[in-house]
């Protein structure tokens, strides 16, 4: 399905990094990486179309980075996209350029894939840069009820998630993928452009029984919202979370949540309603109605993803977190 332009190199770590005017993020970003002890890693920054100079810092402060040069911004999606054509290793790693790691990160990463065959996919234990006793993400989750969300978020870091353990999916800030499993799933889905790119993939990934493994040891320190968020995300968030319902969620689970989800989606289209005066909230809204021209190409899109499902409905609902759970 996925075409890379670049033969694999095996026990290669490439990392990319999608870049749009970030050249104050990749002041620390960059360090952290060329710091880290794995040996074999591949930095790729897919920079879209940046004006701040961020091209010409990595040539000259970082002049081992790839820059994969786009000729316009392409969103998040078609940024990360561009990199990982290119990428050569064996595995491929998106991260935000607003984060920093560890510098056993990477090597943590490598260990719990050659530990795990099973795994398709990894996710960081994600903290605050500001606060970094204090939890981004412990990898993400599902609800029946069709919201994703971030395991541990805003909690004190206490030790409560340090053990590996499977979750549904890596957040796209920092996740890691098997380049044999993108070959057979596919890349993000550029129709996202931004925010639940993530989901959608660890959807196709789990459909076809590719397993996500949260490791603790892999920990990156990130600028919560520093590249994005506001008017963008509410809009993007609002339109692509119904874009996954469409796309990836099974057929008979539809016909056992139906209730749970409309009532999930009425609640954020009432708040929208409540707080209509707000920019934020009016950008939830045009979200929603975003999806009505785009639910034919969704609905195309999911008959061949519901086709190639290769595991069976018991275990996907056993991966979904039930609704009493927050």
């Amino acid at each position: 399905m996925t075409t890379f332009l670049s033969p694999m190199v095996a026990g290669r770590f490439s990392i990319v990094i999608p870049n749009w005017n970030g050249k104050h993020h990749l002041e620390y970003c960059l360090p952290s990486l060329v710091q880290q002890t794995y040996p074999d890693l591949e930095i790729i920054i897919a920079d879209n179309a940046s004006e701040d100079g961020s091209q010409a810092f990595i040539r000259e402060h970082f002049p081992q980075c790839i820059i994969q040069q786009l000729p316009e911004n392409r969103g998040f999606t078609g940024a990360c996209n561009a990199g990982m054509t290119i990428a050569s290793g064996e595995y491929v790693c998106l991260l935000n350029n607003d984060t920093e790691q560890d510098p056993q990160w990477a090597a943590n990463l490598v260990g719990a894939f050659q530990r795990h065959p099973e795994a398709g996919f990894l996710a960081s234990k994600m903290l605050l840069f500001a606060e970094r006793d204090r939890l981004h993400t412990a990898g993400d989750f599902y609800r029946v009820d069709g919201q994703p969300g971030n395991r541990g978020v805003w909690e004190k870091d206490e030790g409560q998630y340090d053990q590996e353990e499977y979750v549904f999916s890596a957040c796209g800030g920092s996740s890691v993928y098997r380049r044999s499993m993108l070959e057979i799933v596919g890349l993000l889905d550029d129709d996202f452009f931004f925010s639940c790119e993530d989901i959608d993939l660890a959807w196709r990934a789990q459909l076809q029984g590719y397993q996500c493994l949260y490791v603790p040891s892999a920990v990156v320190y990130h600028r919560l919202s520093a590249s994005g968020g506001g008017v963008t995300a509410s809009f993007y968030d609002a339109r692509n979370s119904v874009y996954v319902l469409i796309k990836d969620y099974p057929t008979a689970l539809w016909r056992r949540y139906w209730r749970a989800i409309f009532r999930n989606q009425w609640r954020e289209i009432k708040e929208a309603l409540q707080a209509w005066r707000g920019a934020a909230a009016r950008a939830t809204l045009r979200g929603k109605l975003a999806v009505v021209p785009y639910l034919p190409l969704m609905l195309y899109k999911r008959r061949a993803i519901q086709r190639n499902r290769r595991v069976s409905l018991e275990y996907i609902e056993s991966i979904l977190m039930p609704l009493s759970r927050q």
